[in-house]
């Protein structure tokens, strides 16, 4: 075997640790943000939020509007240790010069900054910056519920407090009278119940899982014992049972989606109505969901008129008894963008509840710089890794600025490319793709991507996720295109205005797209009705 030498050249892209962060910063969503500004605040000491500098807050709220004097800007300017401006949204666009996120091609030149070495190591200098002042300054200080004047709740904020299900139903078992143990059954269920309010286990898996909590003493002694007290236990929740299902909301503690409609029509009068919805919920629940009259009058020998009169009724009973229940606050979507009317115009900020206000501590950094000449000759290592633990924090504060400042750039070029949306609503929408925007901004596709993946924008028609604004074309009869978004929103309204006795099909509707002038297929239409979420005609026939 005969060795040698050969040289090769090849390109490989090598992503540096800030590129990383930036990268991963920019496709997280708000609360996914919010919790890695958390878990970076915990980890590094040298990051800390501005509004723990209470030296800002001294000279009262009387002093926040009045002007600063030239004289008095000289000399805050002429301090060594002086923090740098604060950054506002508006200055967001002109304080980067790079492109966030751009996939492959991605660069990390800040502020006009020379790129760094592949590693969070600094240049070797512990001086504040300029740019190591707070960032996000005109957020809002987050409450952290100890106001000065009163440290309690007000009784209109515990009036307005969500009631969960849990609560509401242990508040009607507290006025029960029931002896220990059939209390602490009727507790167990309660506490198993899903927040829809049905039980998803069985009354026999739910035993197990007491004899299990409770470790009594027959699980490890004879197996007779274990199955006798299994079977006591099952019966005391058999009888909890029938008391949580008479508990309001009504059908609260079903097992299925017949029972509780069950549970729901025997509270209501004993009428013929009554009695066939109730034959009807023990048939098969499809035939119910697809309203096969015929089959529902042959299997329950009811004639046609009270077989709908039961549908009817159903159709008004609640199949989740505890969707009133649900804290509808946890699932509000805060958005990232905000846009409003200005003039003729539109304007577009930044939500300053969404952004964190965030600053190199300077106390630190400057104890790092006056003990730079004279480091121990044991604490070389420690140096360093503080120095490192400090450019950390730099990076950090530079890829959130980075990542707002790019949200903001796409967020500010769909508003321009769809302008008529925002002026006439969504049967104004125009296709767009992500490419259109990338090639206008300069940035990579999978960027587009990453940036409006879980951001939201508040508009004048409501909150969307920016994705929401992109959508394909459909070809029209005078050779434009129009926005899958704009056609679905079209079935809407022929939907909506349809008559109830005689819904219109998706051959209809894709006849009624054509005269609109919108060339749009039967299978497209199906398409588009089912992402809306609806049913199709024999389904939405008035009964």
């Amino acid at each position: 075997m005969k060795q040698g030498l050969s040289l090769r050249v090849s390109q490989h892209l090598a992503l540096t640790p800030q590129l990383q962060q930036s990268i991963r910063l920019l496709q997280l969503s708000t609360l996914e943000m919010a919790q890695e500004v958390e878990q970076m605040l915990d980890e590094n000491p040298f990051l800390e939020r501005s509004e723990d500098m209470a030296e800002r807050e001294t000279f009262g709220l009387d002093q926040t509007d009045v002007p600063v004097s030239a004289g008095e800007q000289i000399a805050e300017a002429s301090l060594p240790d002086a923090p740098g401006p604060l950054l506002s949204p508006s200055e967001v666009t002109t304080s980067t010069s790079s492109e966030a996120g751009e996939g492959d091609g991605l660069e990390s030149k800040l502020d006009g900054a020379t790129p760094v070495e592949e590693s969070w190591e600094g240049d070797g200098t512990v001086e504040m910056a300029p740019d190591d002042s707070e960032w996000g300054g005109d957020a809002p200080a987050r409450n952290n519920g100890s106001g000065d004047s009163d440290d309690t709740a007000s009784a209109a904020d515990l009036a307005r407090a969500p009631v969960s299900l849990q609560d509401f139903l242990h508040d009607q078992a507290r006025c029960l009278r029931l002896s220990d143990e059939d209390r602490a059954a009727l507790y167990f269920l309660i506490e198993s119940l899903n927040e829809d309010g049905y039980l998803e286990e069985s009354l026999a898996e739910l035993a197990d899982a007491w004899l299990h909590l409770s470790g009594m003493p027959q699980l490890a002694g004879d197996p007779n014992d274990a199955l006798e007290a299994r079977e006591a236990i099952e019966q005391r929740l058999t009888v909890a049972l029938q008391l949580l299902q008479h508990m309001e909301p009504s059908g609260v503690g079903a097992r299925d989606l017949g029972e509780c409609l069950r549970l729901q029509i025997l509270e209501l009068r004993n009428t013929a109505e009554a009695r066939a919805a109730l034959a009807i919920c023990n048939q098969p629940l499809e035939l119910m969901a697809k309203r096969d009259v015929k089959r529902l009058c042959n299997l329950c020998g009811i004639d046609d008129e009270t077989v709908r009169a039961a549908l009817g009724l159903i159709a008004r009973l609640e199949p989740k008894p505890g969707r009133r229940f649900i804290d509808v606050e946890r699932n509000v979507v805060v958005p990232d963008v905000i846009v409003t009317r200005a003039g003729r115009g539109f304007k577009v900020i930044l939500n300053p509840d969404v952004m964190p206000r965030l600053r190199v501590h300077d106390v630190y950094a400057n104890a790092m710089r006056q003990n730079r000449g004279g480091r121990d000759n044991g604490g070389e290592a420690g140096h360093a890794a503080m120095q490192q633990r400090l450019q950390e924090a730099r990076w950090f504060i530079k890829n959130i600025q980075q990542r707002f400042d790019t949200i903001l750039r796409v967020s500010s070029a769909i508003v321009e490319r769809q302008r008529n949306f925002f002026m006439h609503g969504e049967l104004a929408m125009r296709p767009l793709v992500l490419r259109e925007i990338a090639d206008e901004l300069g940035l990579h596709e999978s960027t587009i991507s990453r940036v409006t993946t879980a951001k939201y924008m508040a508009t004048p028609f409501g909150t969307y996720e920016l994705k929401y604004f992109f959508g394909s074309s459909l070809g029209t009869e005078t050779g434009g295109n129009a926005s899958s978004t704009a056609v679905r929103a079209l079935l809407k309204q022929f939907i909506a205005a349809e008559e109830p006795a005689k819904p219109l099909s998706d051959n209809q509707l894709s006849d009624l797209l054509r005269e609109q002038g919108i060339e749009c297929a039967r299978r497209t239409v199906a398409k588009y009705r089912e992402a809306l979420r609806i049913a199709p005609a024999n389904l939405r026939k008035a009964l």
